[in-house]
């Protein structure tokens, strides 16, 4: 199979998006992610996936912690701005949970990194929850290449 075949048939899966939360020595740092799941109740376990390639990946390598904000529809602005697109909408990083979180995020989860698996051109991270937090709201959701369900806002 060629990869835009893949790729089309795979951008037909609604995901919601999320900004993983790295802390390093320079401050921490962010990077937008929508290769996402939820592995385990119990022990409760979340992986993202980072391509090798991927500027953050060598500070994940590094990393005990990570910090996984799902962004409400409302936070466009913060998925373009740590998918690398040069804007620079207001945030602020929540710090106290062990691993950067962004404030007003949807969920805010703090993980630490029980394993990792090269996994093609990518290294899913698996990470147990230490910490949840919740708000009200709805989700911002991304298909084909676009944001909103059938790429319609």
């Amino acid at each position: 199979m060629d990869a835009s075949t893949f790729r089309d048939a795979l951008g037909r899966f609604a995901t919601g998006v999320t900004v993983v939360g790295i802390g390093t020595p320079d401050g921490p740092r962010g990077i937008t992610v929508n290769a996402f799941l939820s592995l385990s109740l119990e022990p409760p376990l979340v992986g993202i996936a980072i391509g090798t390639k991927a500027g953050a990946h060598e500070s994940l390598e590094a990393a005990t912690h990570y910090g996984v904000s799902i962004l409400s529809s409302e936070q466009r602005d913060l998925s373009d701005r740590f998918a690398g697109r040069p804007i620079e909408p207001d945030f602020s990083w929540q710090l106290e949970t062990g691993a950067p979180v962004l404030d007003g995020a949807l969920v805010q989860l703090t993980c630490r990194i029980v394993d990792r698996h090269p996994v093609g051109d990518h290294t899913l991270f698996v990470g147990q929850v230490e910490h949840a937090a919740t708000q009200d709201g709805a989700p911002l959701l991304y298909q084909r290449g676009r944001y909103g369900v059938d790429g319609a806002d």
